[in-house]
């Protein structure tokens, strides 16, 4: 017994000898660093695609529609007008509404759902913010979002006045509505 504990004992000790590495390492490589670039004073970087903004739409934030396409994301000013669609006497009607696009990566992981926004359709024919409701990942959001800001409407009516009014919209993303050439 005493034989076979010490032929593994030594067994175990020649093995760590040798593994075990010497305690040092190898000279590392050195990284090279970037080198800054100069820029020329007063220039702004153009980005490549305003569609892709790196603003990620949250729940129950609003957002302003640019007229760029980018998503400008609105702090809290206090101010709440706008009717809700009980309280005008001839409510907005919406004329236009273009669907929003399927994200590659939403498709890859395929996510799908309803995106819920509401829109505050401004008297003038403008849409003057656009809250989320419910979002979806992965671009789905930001895209109706872009989409609602699409939107043409008749302005609400209360008294006989043009009036702001919140309306609720709706976006489904189903995969099997999706193709890769289209929409």
């Amino acid at each position: 017994m005493r034989k076979v504990l010490l032929t593994i004992v030594v067994v175990l000790a020649v093995s760590f000898v040798l593994v075990a590495q010497s305690g040092r390492r190898k000279d590392p490589v050195p990284v090279p660093t970037p080198t800054p670039e100069e820029k020329p004073v007063g220039t702004k970087p153009k980005s490549a695609d305003p569609q892709a903004a790196p603003v990620t739409a949250e729940k129950n934030e609003e957002y302003r529609c640019t007229e760029d396409g980018t998503l400008a994301h609105m702090i809290d000013d206090g101010i709440k007008r706008g009717f809700e669609p009980k309280d005008v006497d001839t409510r907005a009607e919406v004329t236009f509404r273009p669907e929003p696009k399927y994200t590659e990566q939403a498709r890859r992981m395929g996510v799908q759902g309803i995106v819920v926004l509401k829109l505050l359709l401004i008297s003038e024919g403008t849409i003057d913010r656009v809250f989320v409701v419910r979002p979806l990942p992965f671009g789905l959001t930001e895209n109706a979002i872009r989409a609602a800001c699409a939107v043409k409407f008749k302005p609400a009516i209360k008294e006989g006045e043009k009036v702001d009014q919140w309306v609720t919209i709706e976006y489904g993303f189903s995969l099997t509505r999706s193709s890769i050439y289209g929409p």
